[in-house]
C-alpha cells in the first residue's frame, strides 16, 4: 500500500518517499485502510480513513472548516485514495477501473457499517470527476487550494445504501457487512 501510494503521489503531491514507502503525519493516527487486491493478491488499491474528531488532513489544510463546525461524529474523512490504474486486467471494457469500483463500494459499505452517514475528502479534482462518472457525486464545500502539484479539492459525499448500490460492482452479489435495511 505505501509502495502505491508512493508511485502514485510522489509528483502528483510532492509528498516524500523513503526506501520506496509513502507514508504521513496521519498513517500513525489509527487510521482505517480499505485495500483492493488483484488475483495475484497485489495491492490495486486503497484509501484511508481517519474519525473527523481526532487530526485529519481536513483539521490541518483547511483548518477554517473545522472552525465552522462541519466535522460531526457521524463523518468520516477519507485520504490517499489511489487505485493502480497500470494493472493489466480491471477494467473489462468499463470506463472505470474494477479496483475504483470495488474501493468505492467497500468505503460505503465499511462506513454504513461502523455508523457513518457521511464522507469528507480532501481530492483532486481529477477524482471529483471520476466520482460523478461513478454515479457518486461529490458536493463542493471548499474552493480549490493547491497541495503539491494538483489543485486539492473539498467534498462531502453520502454514504447510504443508495450511493452504495450506485457504485457496487456489477458481480458483487453480497456484502461483507450487513447493511442496515432501507428505511
Amino acid at each position: 500500500m505505501h509502495r502505491l501510494r508512493a508511485r502514485v503521489f510522489r509528483e502528483r503531491l510532492n509528498v516524500v518517499v523513503r526506501d520506496g514507502h509513502e507514508a504521513d503525519q496521519f498513517d500513525p493516527c489509527r487510521p482505517t485502510y480499505i485495500l483492493a487486491l488483484s488475483d495475484r493478491n497485489e495491492v490495486a488499491g486503497c484509501a484511508r480513513l481517519l474519525s473527523t474528531t481526532g487530526p485529519t488532513l481536513l483539521s490541518v489544510r483547511f483548518p477554517e472548516l473545522i472552525a465552522s463546525g462541519l466535522p460531526h461524529a457521524a463523518m468520516i474523512e477519507s485520504s490517499r485514495f489511489c487505485v493502480d490504474t497500470s494493472m493489466e486486467t480491471g477494467r473489462a471494457g468499463q470506463a472505470l477501473h474494477d479496483a475504483t469500483w470495488t474501493m468505492f463500494a467497500a468505503i460505503i459499505e465499511w462506513s454504513m457499517a461502523n455508523g457513518y452517514s457521511e464522507l469528507v475528502t480532501v481530492t483532486a479534482a481529477r477524482i471529483e470527476l471520476i466520482l460523478r462518472r461513478a454515479g457518486w457525486p461529490m458536493a463542493r464545500i471548499e474552493e480549490p487550494k493547491p497541495i503539491g502539484n494538483t489543485a486539492a479539492i473539498v467534498g462531502l459525499l453520502r454514504t447510504d445504501r443508495a450511493s452504495f448500490e450506485h457504485v457496487r460492482p456489477n458481480d458483487s452479489a453480497s456484502s461483507i457487512y450487513p447493511l442496515p435495511q432501507a428505511a
